[in-house]
């Protein structure tokens, strides 16, 4: 006899079938009502001379017992996310209307009106390089701000690209890179600040949309204003 979990599990099958049954291919998970019938179709089966001895059974029912547990846990984990999920985003919707402060590097244009970034030093920088990009990842600006004391500080673009021409309305991601005086990499921290005008459930989380378009991760959220007092 085939004492495999595979084996058993093509054993109960064939009992299922014999009895009439027939799989309709929905259930893709064994439950804990088909291990025990797994186990009794293994005693049925199992050939009298030979039969399983204590240890195996004890083995396989800890098996058994260890795949609903794995079971168990991961529908709890997928409930739990859930539930913060929705109970994230319904704190966020309090945020609707108020000015927030969050780690990010988007900056938006609309006509003559560009966002700021706000970057942080945590050491003096002897070349600090600033990049953007557009929507499609291609660099549209680049300039060396030149040295920099460590400390905090706003980035402003004019909103135009290498050429001097006007860049499209949307938005766009700014990177930072800081060379130290003995050439070794500077760490730079940025934030945005926005009204949030939306709530988004994402994959990634719960996201607050701006009303320039931009998204900042509610974990990633840093000082909020009540803009109408």
């Amino acid at each position: 006899m085939d004492r495999t979990v595979n084996g058993l599990i093509g054993a109960y099958e064939r009992e299922m079938e014999a009895s009439g049954y027939k799989a309709t291919g929905e259930q893709k998970v064994l439950g804990k009502d088909d291990f025990l019938n797994l186990l009794v179709t293994q005693l049925e089966h199992q050939d009298p001379l030979n039969p399983m001895d204590d240890k195996e059974f004890i083995a396989q029912l800890a098996q058994f017992s260890g795949l609903e547990q794995m079971n168990n846990i991961s529908e709890g984990i997928n409930n739990l996310v859930e539930s913060n999920n929705t109970s994230q985003m319904l704190g966020a919707v309090g945020f609707i209307g108020k000015e927030v402060t969050a780690k990010g590097d988007s900056l938006s244009k609309e006509d003559d009106k560009v966002s700021t970034v706000y970057y942080s030093l945590n050491d003096v920088a002897k070349n600090m390089y600033v990049n953007v990009f557009d929507q499609f990842g291609n660099i549209i600006y680049s300039t060396n701000l030149g040295a920099r004391q460590a400390g905090d500080y706003e980035f402003h673009w004019d909103g135009k690209d290498f050429t001097g021409k006007d860049a499209p309305n949307g938005v766009y991601k700014v990177t930072f890179a800081a060379e130290g005086i003995h050439g070794q990499p500077v760490l730079v921290d940025t934030q945005v600040s926005g009204k949030v005008a939306g709530v988004q459930n994402t994959t990634t989380g719960t996201v607050l949309r701006l009303e320039d378009g931009r998204v900042v991760n509610f974990n990633n959220i840093k000082e909020v204003v009540n803009s109408d007092h």
